[in-house]
């Protein structure tokens, strides 16, 4: 299972730059004044060599009426944000408790640890804004939070941030998704917003009476896992709960139905993203789409209701899809109606397509082959006067499929190129329903560092001098 860190701390100590260096994004909203994020927001996060859950928190600043908030019938907005953070930190595996090293430590600092201090979960100070601070002496206040060693960060600049999550992903255990899948058949999560008809499509797909219909958003409030064979194969079909926008969501139960989904991503192989024909494609469907694409999940797009719609709404569906989900354009997509059962049956042979593709075994010659016809085809663009030079390839991973390319200033190849090489992996792999990830690896100068010792003007005249005494001789 994905690990789920949540940030907290009183407001403007960093939370949301950190959220963004974490999760590769700008999607949490960052200015000086506190109070600007108010409910939690969820990403991934993601490490050299693996991934995790972030939460974003609002600022915790009237933490004397946290326990009186849910009794509240009109709470303030402080109040419901400061609620949002409890439920974060009930959700999270680990805790990264924000601190100003700027500022040193302050009341509401000592207030959320005293909370801290009561939680099951792992907490970890951050101390942040220490860029250019010796962390021995930056952090020394923050001892007397009772909460273990303070660990020194400069979330705008960096700095200590990817050892800090090495740190923190140190107790969580890495899962095997290659071996798992070998054994139990392809995991397919079942993903979208809620009353879309996710439990209908399962029920259409494994062809009985699985898990419970009703008309009504939010019937199912976990994930649930439905295993089932065809054609002699085993399949794990994944239902879970419909994701709403935050503002929307009040009940309790519901607080988990995010962190449930993204989870469940994580662990399948391939997702079903299922839309509404009849209400079209929200903004919600495109970020849904957008988390499965960053866990790098092969995924089949599947729109529902499609009986119900009418010619026009249909094009326009279509067109929709083209222009708010470009980044999808390598999976398949099936219109189907999940009540009626019509076009359940080609589906199978898309999830079985995008599940080969996802943990396709790239040949080594054949990479360095494609690589260097691409190459000779177009070549990378100039930098300061010199080529790039791309010298060979690799597989790196699987699910998604990354191919790693060695070679001399690739740090400097633009995203123009790199989307070339995709497509023509792609291509040539004929790597249909699955994501692929392009990484450049540069080669290490062994003599990097070391000058080149001039000859001395005393040892440059010497040949003259020894050739002049050969034309006297003669």
């Amino acid at each position: 299972m994905k690990p789920v860190i949540a940030l907290v701390g009183r407001p403007n100590v960093g939370k949301s730059t950190l959220f963004n260096r974490l999760t590769h994004a700008r999607d949490a909203l960052v200015v000086d004044e506190p109070g600007i994020t108010r409910d939690r927001q969820y990403g991934i996060g993601r490490t050299w060599k693996r991934s995790f859950i972030v939460v974003d928190t609002a600022g915790v600043s009237e933490l004397d009426k946290i326990n009186t908030i849910s009794q509240t019938k009109t709470p303030s907005l402080t109040g419901i944000a400061s609620k949002q953070t409890l439920q974060a930190i009930q959700e999270a595996h680990a805790i990264l408790f924000m601190v100003d090293g700027r500022q040193g430590i302050h009341p509401y600092d000592q207030e959320l640890a005293k909370l801290l201090r009561t939680v099951p979960q792992k907490v970890h100070v951050v101390v942040n804004k220490s860029e250019g601070l010796d962390p021995s002496v930056v952090g020394a206040d923050f001892f007397q939070l009772g909460l273990g060693d303070p660990l020194s960060i400069s979330a705008a600049h960096g700095d200590g941030v990817n050892s800090l999550i090495d740190f923190v992903l140190e107790e969580f255990p890495e899962d095997n998704e290659a071996e798992e899948a070998e054994e139990d058949g392809p995991r397919i999560s079942v993903v979208g917003r809620p009353n879309v008809g996710k439990s209908t499509l399962v029920n259409a797909i494994v062809g009985e009476e699985r898990v419970v219909v009703f008309d009504q958003p939010g019937t199912t409030r976990d994930s649930i896992e439905v295993p089932f064979q065809r054609s002699g194969k085993k399949y794990v079909l994944i239902d879970t709960a419909g994701v709403r926008r935050r503002k929307n969501v009040s009940e309790a139960i519901e607080k988990y139905s995010i962190i449930k989904t993204l989870q469940a991503i994580d662990e399948s192989n391939v997702v079903l993203l299922v839309l509404d024909a009849g209400e079209g494609i929200t903004d919600q469907d495109v970020t849904l789409a957008g988390h499965v694409l960053e866990a790098g999940r092969a995924i089949v797009v599947i729109v529902n209701k499609w009986d119900k719609t009418d010619p026009e709404s249909k094009a326009q569906i279509k067109r929709d899809i083209e222009r708010k989900m470009p980044f999808l354009h390598f999976a398949r997509l099936h219109f189907i109606s999940a009540l009626k059962g019509t076009g359940i049956g080609g589906i199978y042979k898309s999830l079985d397509e995008a599940f080969a593709a996802a943990f396709v075994k790239l040949g080594t010659s054949v990479l360095n082959r494609t690589l260097r016809d691409a190459v000779e085809k177009t070549p990378p663009p100039m930098v300061q006067g010199r080529r790039i030079k791309l010298k060979f390839a690799h597989q790196g991973g699987k699910n998604p499929p990354t191919i790693i390319v060695h070679g001399n200033q690739v740090d400097q190849v633009p995203q123009s190129y790199q989307r070339y090489l995709m497509n023509v992996f792609r291509k040539v792999f004929h790597l249909q329903g699955t994501p692929l990830r392009v990484s450049f690896s540069q080669g290490k100068n062994p003599f990097e560092g070391t000058r080149r010792k001039k000859a001395s003007s005393k040892a440059g005249k010497r040949p003259g001098k020894a050739r002049k005494n050969i034309r006297k001789t003669r």
